[in-house]
């Protein structure tokens, strides 16, 4: 779609590159950094100059059904996406800060086109392996960040639902790994499996909930991540 038809300041970070000549502006974002089961997965997504996916925004402002209907659209149209990832082995050993650079660094490492600049949400990435920018409340702000976001967020939660039939009990289909009530309750009756942190995530499992911290009533209609 072309520029002309974007919102006004949809587009505004990237415009700023595209109009002295930097063409390809790399957003990136990641999913997965407070679930106490799971991997961390980050996205980056270069869009072409004037392109903009409508509906696209932080993922967990969208529905599930919203979030994957508009991955697709990015996969379609952006320029350039590619996804890394950092598994629970290395988010015990190494912890979440540093598996989470390292998800970054291999989604942007997998990019097909060589970024000219990086933008990351919320504050600079110590050992991210590219010189980079680092916009707080970028996945609100910054139209690439956005829908890196959504896209990390979509295939994470694929990897989650297809792995909650091999543990049912966990509700990885509905809570995504978080520390809900039920995903609590079940690590207190059956134990912590191949896919929990057992550093970090056994932390998390101190921390007292929230009031809303009840599994979601669907993942059509919420979105599924509810921090602990």
């Amino acid at each position: 779609m072309p520029s002309a038809s974007a919102p006004d300041d949809i587009l505004r970070y990237e415009r700023s590159f595209w109009r002295h000549d930097v063409a390809n502006v790399a957003g990136v974002d990641e999913v997965g950094r407070g679930p106490i089961a799971g991997p961390v997965v980050a996205a980056a997504v270069i869009l072409a100059e004037g392109v903009f996916i409508p509906g696209a925004a932080d993922s967990k402002t969208l529905t599930h059904q919203r979030r994957s209907e508009i991955a697709r659209e990015i996969h379609a149209r952006a320029a350039a996406v590619s996804l890394g990832a950092a598994s629970v082995r290395e988010i015990d050993r190494h912890n979440i800060l540093r598996a989470t650079t390292r998800a970054m660094t291999r989604a942007l490492a997998r990019l097909p086109l060589r970024p000219d600049h990086v933008v990351v949400d919320g504050l600079p990435v110590r050992g991210l392996a590219w010189e980079h920018e680092a916009v707080v409340g970028g996945d609100a702000l910054v139209h690439s960040i956005a829908c890196a976001s959504i896209v990390a967020k979509v295939c994470r939660d694929r990897l989650m639902t297809r792995l909650a039939p091999r543990y049912p009990g966990y509700g990885w289909d509905r809570n995504m790994g978080y520390a809900t009530r039920r995903h609590r309750r079940a690590v207190r009756e059956a134990g912590l499996t191949p896919h929990h942190r057992t550093t970090f995530g056994l932390l998390q499992l101190e921390l007292p909930l929230p009031e809303d911290a009840d599994d979601p009533p669907t993942r059509d209609n919420r979105p599924p991540d509810v921090s602990p």
